[in-house]
């Protein structure tokens, strides 16, 4: 009987084990969010100091515009060997006036994020498609021929 116990619960473990390599991966990428830290941003009170002070380097800042500092964060779970996909994702944009002046804050989730699906795994091409024959033997003859940039 003692045999059969320790079957049963080695069955046990090896299923215990067997389903947690089954479980989802979580991954944090970008700004790592703390809802007290960003939420004590307040417009007309801050300015671009205080907020680098509060909140550390944004992951990017606007180029045209108005001066504005992004805090982006993303968390993406998959199971093994399958893609992964985006779980929880927020954007914190901040607004600067010309002094300097928190203007906004203005907070967006992941009802902002777009999904983008490729066509195909071929790149369409304007021109003539080349056959197999002509990808293996088109360039012989063409090197060394004239106008063709080799040295005269």
């Amino acid at each position: 009987m003692n045999g059969t116990k320790i079957l049963g619960l080695a069955l046990i473990a090896v299923a215990g084990v067997a389903t947690s390599g089954c479980s989802s991966i979580r991954e944090s990428r970008g700004y790592i969010v703390d809802p007290v830290l960003t939420s004590a941003i307040q417009p007309g009170i801050d300015n671009q100091t205080s907020v680098a002070g509060t909140l550390g380097r944004p992951t990017f800042t606007s180029q045209f515009g108005e001066p504005t500092w992004y805090y982006v964060s993303s968390t993406t779970g998959r199971k093994p060997f399958v893609r992964p996909r985006i779980q929880e994702h927020s954007v914190l944009a901040i607004r600067f006036d010309g002094a300097g002046n928190v203007i906004s804050a203005d907070r967006t989730g992941i009802e902002k994020v777009a999904y983008l699906s490729p066509d195909g795994d071929k790149t369409p091409t304007l021109g003539r498609e080349r056959g197999f024959l002509e990808d293996l033997f088109g360039n012989i003859g063409a090197v060394g021929a004239p106008g063709a940039g080799a040295p005269q």
